[in-house]
């Protein structure tokens, strides 16, 4: 049995980096690049025609990378969305996020770790370059962190366990199998841990544990 072969939409407005990125990924066996574009219009138009599982956005395009995340995970939320970079602007990787982006990476990653963070990605799994992590986590919630610690205490047992599990970048799936629930109990246990926390995505929740478990 073949494996799943994972569709995906490179969006960059310079041309030899995104020949470069869709050559990579197309060189991997379950990975098909089945479109290339430049430009928030491209974006839009090629997902909506094409329906690609994972979308390559790039940050600072024509038209905007942010918008067009914000855009795509509005209309098509079962794409999952990476947003390429050259900003370590930690304001870039929060919009990002809130826009509904499922990872941020910064251009000039190597091949291999591309691939891989695409897998996870595509997986399921969020990923954010741990430098960039770093920077959101010393700037954007120095300023909230007693009033997360509060919003921490609302979870119950099981959603702090599930918290934990997400912080260390489990899946739904593997922190199903850990906890001995269904995946479907750890999508409804996700969705009250979002709005207990007032994030928007799973990326968020994960940056504010680590706030509280190592700030």
């Amino acid at each position: 049995m073949t494996a799943e072969i994972t569709r995906i939409l490179v969006i960059d407005d310079h041309p030899l980096l995104r020949e470069g990125v869709s050559s990579t990924l197309d060189a991997v066996d379950d990975f098909e690049v089945i479109g290339q574009g430049g430009s928030y219009s491209d974006a839009i138009t090629m997902a909506h025609d094409l329906i690609p599982d994972t979308i390559l956005l790039d940050i600072s395009m024509p038209g905007g990378g942010v918008e067009a995340a914000r855009e795509l995970h509005e209309t098509l939320p079962s794409i999952k969305l990476i947003m390429l970079t050259a900003s370590e602007d930690e304001k870039d990787v929060m919009s990002a996020l809130q826009a509904g982006a499922n990872a941020y990476i910064l251009k000039g990653i190597g091949g291999k770790e591309l691939i891989k963070i695409v897998r996870q990605v595509s997986a399921g799994e969020t990923f954010i370059t741990p430098s960039l992590a770093t920077n959101i986590l010393v700037h954007s919630y120095n300023e909230e962190a007693p009033g997360q610690a509060a919003l921490q205490d609302k979870l119950n047992k099981r959603e702090s366990e599930i918290l934990k599990a997400l912080e260390r970048g489990l899946t739904n799936k593997q922190i199903a199998e850990e906890l001995f629930l269904s995946e479907k109990t750890i999508k409804h246990y996700m969705t009250n841990i979002l709005q207990k926390l007032q994030v928007k995505n799973r990326v968020e929740a994960a940056l504010i544990a680590q706030k509280m478990h190592h700030g």
